[in-house]
Parts: C-alpha cells; structure tokens; sequence
C-alpha cells in the first residue's frame, strides 16, 4: 500500500519581535510624568506627607537638643544670664512705673493749681464787676414820695448790703457798684460813678436772700432812713437775679503787687 503523509498540525513559529528601538524607553517615561495615573498620584502625595513630617521632626529634635551638648558649668552660666537679664528688666519697669507715678502726681498738682487759679480769678473778676453774673438776692426798689433821695442815705444802704453778704450789686441796670464806687448828688438824681440816674432807684443785688433784706430792714436800718427821709422802699427776695453790667478793667496808676510776700 502507498505510504500516506500526514498532515503537519504543530503550530506555526512565532515570528520574533523587532528590538526596541533606543527612544522607546524614554518615550514611556516622558509620558509617564506627564500623564500620571490615579495611583502614581496618590504615592506621589504619600511621599510628599512623609518628607514634610520628617522635616518637622528634624527641626523640633535640632531645637530641642539646643542646650544638650553644654556642659554643667555652661547651663549655669546661661542660667545665670537668664537671671540677670530678668532682674534688670524687673528693675526698668520698676523705674518706668515710678517716673509714670511722678508724672500722675505732678500732672494732678498743676491741675489742681490751674483749677484753683481759675476759681480765684473767677472770684476776683465778680468782685471787680467785670463779668455777668446770676444768682439769688433781692431787688431794692427806692421810690421819691416827698424828697429826693439823699447820698450819705443811698452810700449807708451800699455799705450794709455789703457787710450783709452782697456779692455784686448794680443800680438801674447801668452801673455795676464795685469797691471804688462813688456817688455824688446832681440836679434830677444822682451821680453813681459819673452815670447820672433818676428815681425810682432799683438796686439788683446778689447773695443770700434773708440775709441781706435783713441788712435793709433791722431797727434804724437803711429802709428806716429811706422812709424818714420821704421815699418808700419796696423789698423783693428773688432765687434767680440776674446783674448784667459790667465795667471796664482798669491798670492801678501807683498800686504794685508785693513782691516780697
């Protein structure tokens, strides 16, 4: 019988895979970087915490072995320049809260002086009729009935208003009665400091009110001599009086202040 050929059935030889070319490596690379994938950047964030953490680690170990190489005697060397460093900054705020006291103290001092120099000009200015000033008292009103007023009758009720307490006093508000007042007879009035004025008489005076209408009103007073002399005499006690006349400052000629007291 005839040989017959079976057929061959093994597999075919895989044909072999060209080399790789030199760029093919670097290619992956370079697209690797710029491309990454999920888990490329999640260890890449990984990494990044890790060399943070390490860093801090090494820093707090550098601080905190700061003094772990000195010696005994150097740790009490720096000991003792951290002691006295502290006393002299304990003494410089001592010094800086005393001088801060000395400044309270004086500024308080110079306030109150300032204080005190104003109410005593303040005072002096009332008594001299230089400023408007407002207060209880009484207003006198002198009325001619049968004789004009008389001068040494009109000077005698200045003079008890006074010694009863008047702080300022003025007549027919025009003239502001001070120290130097003067008055003088004229022919239709009278003269009370060169201003000519004309009864009735109206005398505004600041003080306490009882006070002074009893300096107007005891046995053979002024309101009595007013009376006697023909005029009548009316007394208003007032809480609020108001004394607007004022006069003009003047420079002493031959009165000096006294150096020596």
């Amino acid at each position: 019988m005839p040989e017959t050929s079976m057929p061959d059935t093994s597999a075919p030889e895989a044909e072999p895979r060209p080399p790789a070319g030199p760029g093919t490596g670097r290619q992956r690379l370079r697209t690797a970087l710029m491309k990454p994938s999920r888990a490329q950047a999640i260890v890449a964030v990984l990494l990044a915490v890790v060399g943070f953490a390490a860093v801090t680690q090494v820093r707090a170990n550098e601080v905190d072995n700061t003094y772990a190489g000195l010696r005994e005697q150097d740790l009490i060397d720096v000991l003792n320049g951290l002691a006295g460093t502290t006393q002299r900054a304990e003494s410089e705020i001592a010094r800086l809260e005393s001088t801060r006291r000395d400044l309270q103290s004086s500024t308080d001092s110079r306030q109150a002086a300032l204080a005190q120099a104003q109410d005593r000009a303040d005072t002096l200015a009332i008594l001299a009729g230089l400023v408007p000033v407002t207060g209880p008292g009484i207003r006198i009103t002198v009325t001619e009935e049968s004789a004009p007023v008389d001068v040494d009758t009109m000077l005698d009720t200045i003079q008890e208003l006074r010694a009863a307490g008047a702080e300022a006093m003025q007549v027919n508000g025009k003239v502001r009665i001070v120290a130097q007042s003067s008055v003088e007879e004229a022919t239709g009035g009278i003269y009370v400091d060169g201003t000519l004025l004309s009864a009735p008489y109206v005398i505004d005076v600041i003080g306490e009110p009882h006070t002074l209408t009893g300096g107007m009103t005891f046995l053979q007073g002024p309101k009595a001599q007013f009376e006697e002399d023909g005029q009548s005499v009316q007394i208003d006690e007032l809480q609020s009086l108001d004394i607007e006349s004022v006069r003009e400052p003047q420079q002493p000629d031959y009165a000096q202040p006294d150096s020596s007291q």
